[in-house]
């Protein structure tokens, strides 16, 4: 009763956290600007992993898709792979999961082959949990990088930072950028489905069927005919021990 509990909890939360996953990566909330102590401007950028969005005050919305592959750093192409790793790997789990699953029945298919299945979903889930957690996680480091990077410079009267700034009076005025709700999603999704890998392994234990150390030989009695032929046997030897 007990593995089939832990069994059913780690399909779920597998479930729930590579749809998670899934939909960090479509969102394009990424990385937000920050607006806290700047000028009121007309223009409001986000970041996501395949393209790049700017809101204005009039509430219309602009997006322009990443075109190409080598444009752009080693550390950005790795969270795109990662997140697209921990999809596929969390899909492929998620469907073993569910075919091992005890309340559903399949033939006559014993807990023990069912157990290997639920170990091997397990230690998926986990694997695509840890790609979703790490891809965040760069990304996340990046935006940190780019945020304390960008400071105020007294000599030159404005803000300077890595990335490009906007012409202004006394300076250069560097938009900063913030971990935006995606990043959240994907940090989410991707602690789920690394407990639900966590879950199904244990699971994988109760499934196992009980050894013992006691080495039992099973007795066989011996049959009525056998025990009828060794009696005439008995009594033929007998007879002739008499006659000798």
């Amino acid at each position: 009763m007990a593995s089939t509990i832990l069994q059913t909890g780690a399909f779920v939360l597998g479930i729930i956290g590579v749809a998670a996953l899934i939909a960090s990566t479509a969102m394009d909330n990424w990385s937000s600007q920050d607006r806290q102590g700047d000028v009121v401007t007309a223009v409001y950028t986000y970041k996501g992993l395949w393209r790049n969005c700017e809101v204005s005050t009039s509430g219309f919305t602009e997006c322009r898709p990443f075109y190409g592959l080598l444009g752009y750093s080693g550390s950005f192409q790795a969270v795109r792979a990662l997140m697209i790793v921990g999809i596929v790997m969390g899909v492929i789990s998620g469907l073993i999961s569910l075919f091992s699953l005890k309340c559903l029945r399949m033939g006559n298919m014993e807990d023990s082959p069912r157990g290997k299945m639920t170990l091997t979903a397990g230690i998926m889930f986990m694997v695509a949990g840890i790609c979703g957690i790490a891809g965040a996680s760069i990304y996340a480091n990046q935006i940190v990088a780019n945020f304390m990077s960008t400071m105020y410079n007294s000599n030159s009267g404005g803000m300077i930072g890595q990335m490009g700034g906007i012409g202004g009076m006394g300076g250069n005025l560097i938009p900063r950028y913030t971990f935006g709700p995606a990043l959240f999603v994907a940090w989410i999704g991707g602690a789920l489905v690394l407990l639900g890998g966590i879950l199904a392994c244990v699971a994988y234990k109760g499934l196992q069927p009980e050894k013992t150390n006691y080495g039992a030989v099973a007795y066989k009695a011996p049959s009525h005919h056998n025990a009828t032929v060794q009696h005439i046997a008995n009594e033929e030897g007998r007879r002739d021990q008499k006659y000798v």
